[in-house]
């Protein structure tokens, strides 16, 4: 469920992730990014919530 998250909403997907100060963060950054560009780095944030969901798991395992 949070890989969906991931795809919709990055920061959220980050924040449940277990990462509360990194998923603030790249709220802040993640809204003025996709207003800025049209959603052309709305991928690179997909991408760094996927990377942080699935390190937390290789982590807790």
């Amino acid at each position: 469920m949070n890989y969906l998250f991931a795809i919709l909403l990055p920061p959220l997907s980050i924040l449940l992730a277990g990462r509360p100060i990194l998923g603030i963060l790249t709220f802040f950054i993640w809204v003025p990014a996709l207003f800025l560009t049209g959603g052309l780095t709305h991928p690179m944030f997909i991408l760094l919530a996927w990377f942080i969901i699935f390190e937390g798991r290789n982590r807790a395992a």
